[in-house]
């Protein structure tokens, strides 16, 4: 069976993961994201989310617990009036934006890396099938959320769960931030974190359909 890793300790990544039927084990990368940014100095959301979940993927998939394996790597980033906004970490951060957020609507960019760690051709004997197909690449995947008007009572009891401090954009769609938002136009599963449909698409590039990652209990239970 195809393994697959991801480079995320997101319980929110693993849970949709897991309901997808996917089977998957969790290796945590030690990436900086801020030295990263720093070191590439990108600022558009977009590409941010794309190169931190590419600097995940490739950390990961550089040790050895990777080999053989496939790397998923993700990072979520919050474009707001035209700023990137990642997890705000302290209540003042969180309450500042979400005062500003309330009645609007944001787009939340979440970047997609995948690299393939089996073992290509050029790896093993002549006689001796091999998987591997070298791929490493990625992709974005975008969703426009709309939030209802908030009160500052609301957005402070918000805050005292401590839910939106880890958060891109100081927000959830998978928690209690959902009761705040009225409607999402694109890909759901971008706003909680991974897109179970670009990750089908990415996989297509090594060579595997997603079919063979799900899980034997999932595949009984269709039966």
């Amino acid at each position: 069976m195809t393994r697959l890793i991801l480079a995320s300790q997101s319980p929110a990544r693993t849970k949709l993961l897991t309901e997808a039927g996917i089977a998957h084990d969790i290796v945590v990368s030690d990436v900086d994201e801020d030295a990263v940014q720093a070191r590439y100095g990108v600022t558009d959301a977009h590409d941010t989310a794309l190169l931190l979940a590419r600097a995940k993927a490739e950390a990961v998939a550089a040790l050895t617990e990777a080999e053989g394996a496939l790397v998923i790597g993700c990072d979520s980033v919050f474009e707001f009036d035209g700023e990137s906004h990642g997890k705000p970490y302290t209540a003042d951060v969180a309450k500042e934006r979400m005062l500003r957020m309330s009645g609007s609507k944001g787009i939340l960019h979440t970047g997609h890396w995948l690299v393939d760690c089996r073992e290509t051709a050029a790896e093993v004997d002549d006689d001796e099938p091999a998987e591997g197909t070298g791929a490493t690449l990625g992709a974005v995947s975008s969703a426009e959320v709309h939030f209802a008007e908030m009160s500052e009572q609301e957005i402070n009891a918000y805050i005292a769960t401590g839910e939106p401090l880890h958060c891109a954009g100081s927000f959830t769609i998978d928690g209690l931030g959902g009761a705040f938002i009225r409607k999402v136009d694109g890909d759901p599963h971008a706003v909680v974190g991974l897109s179970i449909s670009t990750l089908r698409d990415l996989l297509v590039h090594a060579n595997v359909s997603v079919t063979e990652l799900w899980a034997s209990d999932a595949q009984e239970n269709t039966l």
